[in-house]
């Protein structure tokens, strides 16, 4: 009994000790853990070009195209192209079977050729009804004739000329009909309406066509030297954009590469996929060396704001004080405080218009001891959110 009572203090002695050894190191770290520099992330200042911009996606296709069809019915005799050709206007696509056509055009022209005789005969007999009443005429001044005999001759001049009318007038639809006849026949040869590049074809050689309801759709001739590129935007952000408004895209196969342009147009009648409401805007891209293709997907890029050529800093730089925003900049001796006057804002980027230098070393962030994690000034220079406005 009386060891384990001596054993007592000595224990709680111990754990004291203990204690006092952890409360020691704990103020040991803390005191010189913060006096120690900190793990500063360095920054120089450089001049770049930078931009807000509102982000979308569309879809390239022709500003121009035909899609160029059949105007009368029968069997496609042959194609004088194939998907990939550069045509010129007028040039032949496409012939059907003119048969028909053609033997149509040759009853008519007989039928218009029979009946301009039967109005040269009428021509004939009507010179011989005319001499025929002048000397009845004549004949009736002299009493050889009755009045009878003079009204019949007069009737009958009248009643030719009224036959030749009627067969002028038949002669004239006759004519308009086989006009008719031969354009149908020449509706069998199908040309390029426009210069450009045949980018599709839906028939066969040999496949008959129907052109009794609707035309029959033949092919498709697109003009590929300037593209369309067919641009969704939400209605959150389409109040934005204005036709000229500046933008640039890059398509899924080269990334890297812009392509600028301005906003030809922007459709006042949105299309509202799964409850989301969107608007089309349209721009014109000139297809230098044919690289574009239709159908091809591209990110687009609406330059609101941009600045070229200036001082810059990471948005993560600043800090708010009561002068307004500043920077701590390096020096011989350390850091210092800088007043600075800011420029246009991206998320990443602020313009430094007053207050630094280019080369100008400045700090982007300290580096967490810990966990090695980069924390920088979550803060805006007057304490807003960081980043301004849309853009990157």
């Amino acid at each position: 009994m009386n060891l384990f009572a001596s054993r007592k203090p000595l224990t709680l002695v111990v754990l004291a000790l203990l204690a006092l050894i952890l409360l020691c190191s704990l103020a040991y770290r803390y005191v010189f853990a913060s006096a120690a520099e900190p793990d500063y992330l360095w920054h120089t200042v450089e001049r770049r070009s930078i931009e807000n911009v509102i982000a979308a996606s569309g879809t390239l296709e022709p500003k121009d195209y035909v899609e160029v069809g059949a105007q009368v019915s029968g069997q496609l005799e042959s194609l004088a192209v194939e998907v990939g050709d550069v045509v010129a206007r007028e040039q032949l696509l496409a012939e059907i079977d003119a048969t028909v056509f053609e033997t149509k055009v040759m009853s008519a022209e007989a039928s218009l050729e029979n009946k301009r005789a039967q109005l040269e005969k009428l021509h004939a007999e009507q010179y011989l009804a005319e001499e025929r009443l002048e000397r009845n005429r004549n004949l009736f001044t002299q009493n050889a004739i009755s009045r009878d005999t003079l009204t019949a001759s007069e009737t009958e001049v009248k009643g030719l000329k009224a036959s030749i009318r009627a067969m002028q007038a038949q002669i004239k639809a006759d004519s308009a009909s086989l006009d008719g006849d031969k354009a149908t026949l020449n509706y069998a040869k199908i040309y390029a309406p426009m210069d450009g590049t045949v980018v599709s074809i839906a028939v066969r050689e040999g496949q008959t066509l129907n052109a009794n309801q609707s035309a029959p759709l033949i092919m498709k001739i697109a003009d590929l030297s300037v593209l369309t590129l067919r641009t969704e935007v939400s209605e959150a952000d389409v109040t934005r954009i204005y036709p000229g408004m500046p933008v640039y895209f890059s398509t899924l196969g080269e990334p890297q590469e812009r392509w600028y342009s301005t906003v030809r147009q922007v459709l006042p009648t949105p299309e509202i996929v799964n409850e989301v409401v969107l608007y089309q805007v349209l721009i014109d891209i000139e297809n230098k060396g044919s690289r574009l293709m239709d159908s091809m997907t591209a990110q687009v890029f609406f330059i609101e704001d941009q600045a070229e050529n200036v001082l810059t800093v990471p948005a993560g730089a600043l800090r708010r004080g009561p002068g307004g925003p500043g920077v701590l900049k390096q020096t011989a001796s350390g850091t210092e405080r800088v007043a600075v006057k800011l420029g246009m804002r991206t998320r990443t980027q602020v313009e430094i218009a007053e207050g630094l230098n280019e080369g100008d070393v400045v700090v982007a962030g300290i580096r967490n001891p810990e966990t090695g994690a980069v924390e920088e000034n979550r803060r805006g220079p007057m304490g807003g959110p960081p980043g301004g406005r849309r853009g990157f």
